[in-house]
């Protein structure tokens, strides 16, 4: 491990984070309500930052807004598609083969979660996230290995993570389901 913790780090892994989704739920956009203080996307990079992840974008959402928080974005090339269209969008974009692909609505997780997930990578094609299910929008991705089968699944038509990745090697990665939180309504935010 490098002097700094992060072995984010010493690996070269990009990072995403999906905030182009409708926030039907909410009523606006959930990205950049406020929650403890700071925009839910703010808590989100944070985590992601603090990982020693990086370079980070955030797929689609208010670019004006992300920009106000120092975040970079681009625009998903599958708007109103769903989180698979945003995850092949971020591998379209990445730098690297490994990137951390994460939802803005997951404010209070943390860089020990993504930590975890690097170390569940090994040689998988991608470490997800589990609670008592696993989360695909909290989940380590190897693009080579992931894009093909995704993709694939896509372009026939397919829109849930969950039935387009069955044939991926996934590593279910154990973490605090405090840190997985989804925040999707405004009752969510007490």
């Amino acid at each position: 491990m490098n002097p700094s913790g992060n072995a984010a780090e010493e690996i070269n892994i990009a990072g995403a984070i999906l905030a182009g989704g409708e926030s039907r739920r909410m009523g606006r956009d959930k990205a950049h309500v406020d929650y403890r203080g700071q925009p839910m996307i703010a808590s989100v990079a944070a985590a992601v930052t603090n990982s020693g992840v990086g370079p980070i974008v955030a797929i689609g959402g208010d670019a004006r807004r992300a920009h106000d928080i120092g975040l970079s974005t681009i625009p998903d090339g599958w708007p109103g598609q769903g989180p698979l269209g945003g995850l092949l969008t971020a591998f379209a974009w990445s730098p690297c083969d490994l990137i951390v692909v994460v939802s803005c609505d997951l404010p209070q997780l943390t860089s020990q979660t993504i930590a975890l997930l690097v170390d569940g990578i090994v040689d998988h094609d991608v470490a997800v996230a589990m609670t008592d299910r696993p989360e695909p929008l909290c989940a380590l991705w190897r693009i080579s290995r992931c894009e093909p089968t995704l993709l694939a699944a896509f372009t026939a038509r397919e829109r849930a993570i969950h039935r387009a990745w069955v044939t991926l090697d996934r590593m279910e990665v154990a973490v605090d389901p405090v840190a997985l939180r989804n925040v999707n309504a405004p009752h969510d935010l007490i």
